[in-house]
């Protein structure tokens, strides 16, 4: 198994990386095929990324699912925002996000061991590392985050399945919604850290949703990747982008993928054309 393959597979309360056949399926997405829908401050806009999105999706396989958000331009785009899929490695920034939200509520900040394992599991998705977080904070404490976050979509993986975490875009949205913007769940200087780890993630983990970025947008990622029994290859890519008048966000997830760079592919055909369309408009 290579290193890179290992580093997404889910990590389990006995610190292996193999699953039990069988646990925590994601839903089946709905028989009608979803539409992208884009809303724009800018119509012109909205109309473009709907258009651009669909056209990059057409010939792709797997079930895709996409979030967008711009501050600047008051712009969303979605496409099955509350399909569910399992997390893999992307419920890492859930788990640092919990981490920083109970530390913040007994005024305190993270020990030595806390970040040396944050900056592991965000830049390198270090899985034994998220494993001791996750213990250390329990299912009690991650569950008050995501209501606190209005993350009310996400069900926590059982028995330390961590990477078995069920989201869906709407949540992952939020969550970098409250990662990029002033509010009462996280403080500055707890999005700032977060922000920091996503902007130092290791080269070789700086696919998706940064593909295509204008140079000079400050670029913040997070991804996962995870190959089941059922429903193949699920790759996601979580990302936040400032510079060139924009402040925007975004988050595909996927699964159904033959293999994983299939997967890859099919976020940066949906990174490259958001980027394109954002720093025209």
């Amino acid at each position: 198994m290579t290193h890179r393959r290992r580093r997404g597979l889910v990590a389990t309360a006995l610190g292996t990386g193999f699953l039990i056949a069988g646990v925590a399926v994601a839903a089946p997405a709905s028989a009608a095929t979803p539409t992208v829908s884009c809303t724009s401050a800018k119509a012109a806009l909205a109309t473009k990324l709907k258009t651009d999105i669909t056209a990059a999706l057409a010939n792709r396989k797997g079930t895709i699912a996409v979030g967008l958000y711009d501050r600047s331009t008051k712009t969303t785009c979605t496409l099955r925002s509350t399909t569910h899929y399992d997390s893999a490695s992307t419920v890492k920034v859930t788990v640092l996000a919990t981490l920083l939200w109970d530390a913040k509520k007994h005024n305190r900040y993270l020990t030595t061991t806390e970040q040396t394992l944050a900056k592991a599991m965000i830049t390198k998705s270090d899985n034994d590392a998220t494993t001791k977080l996750w213990k250390q904070l329990g299912l009690t404490k991650i569950k008050g985050f995501l209501s606190a976050a209005g993350m009310t979509q996400t069900t926590p993986g059982a028995n330390g399945y961590w990477g078995l975490t069920q989201i869906d875009v709407h949540d992952e949205q939020r969550l970098l919604a409250l990662v990029t913007a002033k509010n009462t769940v996280l403080s500055d200087n707890s999005r700032a850290y977060i922000l920091k780890l996503m902007g130092q993630v290791i080269s070789s983990q700086r696919w998706g949703t940064p593909y295509g970025a204008p140079s000079g947008v400050a670029v913040h990622v997070k991804n996962g990747w995870l190959q089941r029994a059922t429903h193949g290859w699920r790759v996601h890519s979580l990302g936040t982008f400032t510079g060139g008048g924009h402040d925007y966000q975004m988050t595909v997830l996927t699964q159904d993928n033959s293999t994983m760079s299939y997967g890859i592919n099919t976020i940066q055909a949906v990174a490259k054309v958001v980027h394109k369309d954002l720093a025209a408009s």
